[in-house]
């Protein structure tokens, strides 16, 4: 699998050479987008997937995983949620808001975007009112 995605058809490739798209950015991208959506705390990473990015240096964000296949692109995202947040309709929020994205700044088409839930932790700032049993 290439790390890079080669852009075609955009304005600025032709004469002045080619436009091609790091699968990290398309990582970067995906992760921002879900972070927009409330409810979203960060994205996640198993503890093996941090030590693979530690050995080979691998620069994306942790818990994005991109395959593009020709002209499209298919994410596997982890998110780490809010406690008391609807999954499925947080779920469906990043599926929308990472597929806009990554279409709209790469022009690839985003065919599939899994969402795993890989944790839930409270907010902060309601983390003193649960009862300690629930206490992240």
């Amino acid at each position: 699998m290439h790390d890079e995605v080669r852009i075609t058809g955009t304005r600025n490739s032709g004469d002045l050479g080619a436009v091609q798209v790091h699968h990290n950015a398309i990582a970067s991208i995906a992760r921002i987008a879900a972070l927009k959506v409330t409810g979203v705390v960060d994205t996640g990473g198993s503890f093996v997937d941090g030590l693979v990015g530690m050995i080979s240096k691998k620069d994306g964000p942790h818990g994005i995983r991109v395959e593009v296949t020709g002209n499209d692109v298919t994410l596997e995202l982890q998110v780490i949620v809010e406690f008391g947040v609807s999954i499925s309709q947080l779920a469906w929020q990043v599926q929308q808001e990472v597929r806009t994205a990554v279409q709209q700044m790469t022009g690839k088409h985003v065919q599939r975007v899994d969402v795993i839930v890989q944790g839930v932790q409270s907010p902060k700032n309601r983390a003193a009112e649960l009862p300690e049993e629930y206490a992240v």
